[in-house]
């Protein structure tokens, strides 16, 4: 079975290591911020998502994390076109190769919980 609270704490964490390892720059300061906010997002909504309230809070917080997941997605495609540094290209690989893994894992389980939602009613 996936720790997803695990693994997606782990890829918070993952993109703020990578995030130190690039030159603190103007050109990239911008996508730095963005791609720890959304990845700092997606870890702190999954482990809400756990605590939610009804089938409906758990969707809505499940589309939070499919959201951020996606942002982060698309902060680490922008940041690996502008990377110059040969050594980080796999680091950022891997974390991208993640990021579409939870994304998926996150909207099968928004379809199952829709579908459990609708078989309750």
């Amino acid at each position: 079975m996936i720790d997803m609270k695990a693994r997606t704490k782990k890829f918070t964490i993952d993109c703020a290591l990578l995030c130190s390892k690039i030159p603190n720059s103007r050109e990239y300061n911008a996508y730095l911020n963005q791609l720890i906010r959304c990845s700092s997002s997606v870890g702190a909504n999954y482990r809400a998502s756990q605590r939610a309230k009804s089938a409906a809070d758990f969707i809505n917080k499940l589309k939070i994390v499919e959201e951020e997941a996606d942002e982060s997605n698309f902060f680490l495609e922008i940041i690996l076109e502008l990377n110059k540094n040969a050594d980080l290209k796999l680091e950022i690989n891997t974390l991208l190769k993640e990021g579409n893994e939870i994304l998926a894992i996150i909207v099968a389980s928004i379809k199952t919980a829709r579908i459990n939602q609708g078989n309750k009613k």
